[in-house]
This record gives C-alpha cells, sequence and structure tokens, in this order.
C-alpha cells in the first residue's frame, strides 16, 4: 500500500475534492449544506481562503482521499491569532492515519503564521443516529483539541435538530507584542490563484 502524502491544493483539484465534499453533503449531518455546491463555487471557495491560510490535501499515489484547510475564526483584525479548521476525508478512508498526518501538518503550517488558537465547529449526536457518529470530536481529542462551547439544536438537517460543539487547541504562545501574522502564501511560496476571489456558500457547518 503506497504511503499517504500531503501537498498543497490547486485549482485543478477542485472536483477531487467536491466529490469527497459531497459524499457528506447527501449522507451525513457533518456539514449543514443540504446541497453540493457546483465545482466553479468550490473552486472559488478555494482560491478564497488560499489567499491567506492553508489549504492542504493528502494523497495515495496519485489519488486524493482527503483535505483541511483553515480560514478566519472571525474577520475583525483583533482574531487575527485564532483560526477555524476544518477536514474531510473520503468515507472509506478514515481511521487509516490520513486525516492524522494531515491535521498535524496544517498545524504546523499554522503555527509558522503565527496562529496561537484553533478551534473546530462540529456537528455532535444525540444517540443514534444514521447520519452522524462522534468520530469527529473523538479525532479532534485524541490530536489535542478540547470542548470549549456547545450550540444546542441549532441545525437542522434531515429533518431533525442538531447540535453543534467548538472545541479548541492552543498551538502559540500569548506574548505581549505579537509579531503580525504572516499570510501563508507568503511562507509556501505559493502563487494564490485570484487574490480578489470571493466566497460562495461556505463549506462549513
Amino acid at each position: 500500500m503506497e504511503r499517504f502524502t500531503v501537498r498543497t491544493v490547486t485549482p485543478e483539484d477542485a472536483q477531487a475534492l467536491l466529490d469527497i465534499y459531497s459524499w457528506y453533503v447527501e449522507n451525513t449531518a457533518v456539514s449543514f449544506e443540504l446541497e453540493p455546491p457546483t465545482v466553479e463555487e468550490f473552486r472559488a471557495r478555494i482560491a478564497y481562503y488560499r489567499r491567506r491560510y492553508p489549504y492542504l490535501c493528502v494523497t495515495q499515489g496519485d489519488v486524493i482521499v482527503g483535505f483541511a484547510f483553515a480560514h478566519a475564526f472571525r474577520e475583525r483584525a483583533a482574531y487575527d491569532y485564532a483560526a477555524e479548521t476544518t477536514i474531510y476525508l473520503r468515507h472509506d478512508m478514515r481511521r487509516r492515519g490520513a486525516g492524522r498526518l494531515i491535521y498535524t501538518i496544517l498545524e504546523n503550517e499554522l503555527k509558522k503564521m503565527g496562529v496561537t488558537n484553533l478551534y473546530a465547529c462540529i456537528a455532535v449526536p444525540d444517540g443514534d443516529d444514521p447520519h452522524l457518529s462522534d468520530a469527529s470530536p473523538l479525532f479532534h481529542q485524541k490530536l489535542g483539541f478540547g470542548s470549549c462551547g456547545v450550540f444546542y439544536n441549532c441545525g437542522r438537517k434531515f429533518g431533525k435538530w442538531y447540535t453543534m460543539i467548538w472545541m479548541e487547541k492552543i498551538i502559540g504562545e500569548f506574548v505581549g507584542d505579537p509579531a503580525p501574522l504572516i499570510p501563508y502564501p507568503v511562507i509556501s511560496g505559493d502563487k494564490v490563484d485570484d487574490p480578489d476571489a470571493e466566497i460562495g456558500r461556505i463549506t462549513e457547518h
């Protein structure tokens, strides 16, 4: 079996990533989108997030089996040192190490930028649920995230109300006068696809 490799996403990867994401939209409450976006919308989202943050994919051979990225926790400048993270793996590739690998690399790249706080917004099941398991909170817990907030019954999908939790991980030191956050393209040397890209419907919950 070929090893997993992590690299930066390109615009040409949009369809492969959308294929992975669409399964979650159509079959689970992991994403609160009700309909998958078009490939054009998804490509625009990638371009928007890549203007400032890492957007990575994990491959096995030449096949993309998952992706992870970060974006602003909130848009105001005071929140610059906090970032929200998102991960999706091909549904038949979970629990094989690809998620831990790509999330660890994402965290390390965010540290280079100067990010101190990571946040993940996660839907949690209320008992047995055919559309949602506790895999995501358990995955984040194993990687050092802790629960820091609950939003009860804030989303509705498949005719059911769902609760969201926020999980947090501190990855940096809080100094009195921190250096400005470094945009990821400066660190990686990657060419930004479209500096004027506008985001479509969000990929997160």
